[in-house]
């Protein structure tokens, strides 16, 4: 069996590595994060290469590609910690694709596709989502509340900017009444979007890792490179076996998605879970290594480490998807009590 990916693939990793370490240089990402703000002129330039309606078919602009691919271009956007909303409108595409109506989907996917509408998710409870990336400046909101969902015209609801430890990514609650149903199942939208969460952390994770690796080579001590020393290298072997690990969860959840979709939920959940907590000590286990100047505001791994911990709590905390692959796999506490 071929594990590798294919030649479109692996262009699609090159183009997005290439053209996304040109853009997002440190020195931009920071200033983007300090300002709390995107480029719209950079958000353009994604938008023509056609990844926001990457997975989307041809009749409404999209590129007609899998699951996969989505998951390569969220790992690099992760890798160069891209302050863009791609997230926001790739979750709000997964949910019209998978649950909307042809009317809804007509109306909306296009101009998403083309990056000319912005789009945003939140989960919901009684009409409120707390945390909804990019709802400021949503065309249209999709409210997940249980196992239904209602479309919202980003100017017919109520939203306020969220404070929170991740700049690098806008955040505003969402509070809507009524709104438009969405007739169709939004899990295997859900699934979907807790993957490439878990493929932007892994990104994450591996540039967090790179960045402690070439610290530990660089960097002496008593004449010797930190990294010849095994507390250093030992923890730099376990930020390799973690980040590998998360990876493998989050790609095999890709192709589940595109080739075995009865198996998706517990493999999504797989994927986030542990990607969740890879990205966190990862990124938490590189700060450990560059020690005083890893706390400081001037060195850029703090905005890795914030965007890490800020996913692990979207759309599921690692605990919650943890509990949801031992109720699909029968393992409940009432199971294992008998």
């Amino acid at each position: 069996m071929n594990f590798d990916f294919s030649d479109d693939q692996q262009a699609i990793k090159r183009t997005a590595r290439e053209f996304l370490a040109s853009r997002f240089k440190a020195e931009k990402v920071r200033e983007l994060a300090e300002q709390g703000e995107y480029d719209d002129s950079l958000w353009t330039e994604i938008s023509e290469l056609g990844w926001p309606g990457i997975f989307l078919d041809e009749g409404h602009g999209g590129m007609e590609l899998g699951a996969v691919e989505l998951v390569i271009v969220q790992e690099e956007l992760g890798y160069a910690l891209a302050p863009t909303p791609f997230l926001s409108n790739v979750a709000a595409a997964l949910v019209l694709q998978h649950a909307g109506s042809d009317e809804q989907k007509q109306r909306w996917l296009p101009g998403i596709a083309s990056g000319e509408s912005r789009g945003a998710v939140g989960v919901a409870r009684n009409g409120e989502a707390l945390l909804v990336p990019d709802a400021d400046s949503a065309d249209v909101i999709v409210l997940i509340d249980g196992d239904s969902a209602t479309l919202h015209e980003g100017s017919s609801v109520e939203r306020e900017l969220r404070d929170t430890i991740d700049s690098t990514r806008r955040y505003a609650t969402v509070r809507g009444n009524g709104g438009q149903p969405l007739p169709g199942d939004v899990g295997p939208a859900l699934d979907r979007i807790e993957i490439a969460i878990a493929a932007e952390n892994v990104g994450i994770a591996q540039r967090a890792m790179e960045m402690a690796v070439e610290y530990a080579k660089d960097r002496k001590q008593f004449d010797r490179p930190i990294g010849a020393y095994q507390a250093v290298s030992h923890r730099c072997a376990q930020m390799l076996l973690e980040t590998e690990s998360a990876r493998s969860a989050v790609y095999y959840a890709g192709w589940v998605a595109d080739n075995e979709p009865e198996t998706l939920p517990i493999a999504a959940s797989m994927a986030k879970a542990y990607a969740s907590d890879a990205g966190w000590r990862v990124t938490a286990a590189s700060l450990q290594v560059h020690g005083g100047i890893g706390f400081t505001w001037e060195h850029d791994l703090q905005f890795f480490l914030k965007r890490a911990r800020t996913n692990g709590t979207l759309f599921g905390s690692a605990r919650q998807h943890r509990e949801r692959v031992a109720e699909l796999a029968g393992l409940t506490r009432e199971a294992a009590a008998v």
